[in-house]
């Protein structure tokens, strides 16, 4: 593995425990931004990095997707009724889902592009 490839990995890494954090923190993750939606474009760069980086790196899609899909409306779920400092919203899961697709329609244009040897976007 070249360094450019241990560098993406350190990245996808660092995307998930973010991620991680961002979505299931106690309390309200990050700092207090005052645009409108602010929220939503967050959680849209959450999912979207790590489905990105994941199949930059060569995550078998259907298992990242499939899980980030899921995530999206799990962790809205465990905020609404199991964090009492967090409030689940739909309209999260909404922008958690965007994210999911733009992270995964750059993903697969780079990987077309790149032609990443040996990387079978459709793998199990």
């Amino acid at each position: 593995m070249g360094r450019a490839e241990l560098l993406w990995r350190v990245g996808f890494v660092l995307a998930c425990l973010l991620h991680l954090y961002g979505v299931y923190s106690p309390e309200q993750a990050g700092p207090q931004v005052t645009f409108p939606e602010a929220d939503k474009l967050a959680h849209l760069l959450l999912f979207g990095s790590v489905a990105f980086l994941g199949l930059r790196v060569g995550v078998p899609s259907r298992w990242l997707l499939g899980a980030l899909v899921a995530n999206a409306v799990v962790s809205e779920l465990v905020q609404h009724f199991l964090l009492p400092d967090r409030s689940g919203d739909p309209l999260d899961s909404v922008a958690d889902l965007a994210g999911v697709a733009l992270g995964a329609w750059l993903g697969f244009r780079v990987l077309r592009s790149k032609k990443v040897a040996g990387h079978d976007m459709m793998e199990p």
